[in-house]
């Protein structure tokens, strides 16, 4: 099941979530809504591959443990097929290891502990719009078996930490065919990435002065 949410700026990025914990994917989807994307989520890692070449989003997160291709697996046939493309995988605590190998092998901007939260992300913008690391597992993608790498243990979200309070706006579900017969014009996709950093860096350093100054009451 693919889900998308809309945003009203045909400029606006896109990110591709991924993930079959429905705790994991309503905290991120909160997260990348407040910062103006437009959200598309998936459940599987072989649904992932299908999405991003068709929607060609500026950006993934993608949790490791999902069915029918691993998140580490699927990160390499999208790399193969875009060698531009920004890969950030999400994974429990017991997996950190497995995620930072992941992340080498996949070439991907980082990885991020689950539960998520809004303040992890925020430690790893500036990673989002930097350079894009060599992929070194693509040499051995033809050798890699999707039954054997797909060993990855699914575990549920039962943390006890609280998510975030962030606001929701209601996920509309949507046939990806509604978003081919409604192309929109899309300038480069670190254009758009560059806007939306730039603007909440802007309202960050904006919300720090005015509180220096004694000019918020709080």
């Amino acid at each position: 099941m693919t889900r998308v949410s809309d945003v009203d700026d045909p400029e606006a990025p896109t990110v591709l979530l991924v993930d079959n914990n429905q705790m994991a994917l309503h905290r991120l989807s909160g997260i990348f809504r407040q910062k103006e994307f437009v959200v598309v989520t998936c459940e599987d890692g072989d649904k992932a591959v299908d999405e991003y070449i068709r929607l060609d989003p500026e950006l993934v997160v993608m949790s490791l443990d999902i069915p029918s291709l691993d998140g580490h697996l699927a990160a390499l046939e999208m790399r193969e097929h875009d060698d531009g493309c920004r890969v950030i995988f999400t994974a429990p605590k017991r997996q950190a290891k497995l995620a930072q190998d992941a992340t080498h092998s996949a070439g991907g901007l980082a990885w991020i502990e689950k539960p998520i939260s809004a303040s992890a992300f925020e430690t790893i913008w500036p990673k989002i719009l930097g350079p894009i690391p060599d992929a070194p597992g693509l040499e051995d993608l033809d050798e890699i078996h999707p039954e054997k790498a797909n060993q990855i243990e699914i575990e549920p979200d039962d943390s006890p930490n609280p998510p975030d309070p962030i606001p929701v706006v209601p996920v509309l579900e949507t046939a990806p065919v509604v978003l081919q017969k409604t192309p929109k014009k899309r300038s480069s996709k670190g254009k758009r990435l560059f806007v939306v950093v730039l603007l909440f860096s802007a309202l960050g350093a904006g919300g720090w002065f005015a509180h220096s100054q004694g000019l918020l009451p709080f």
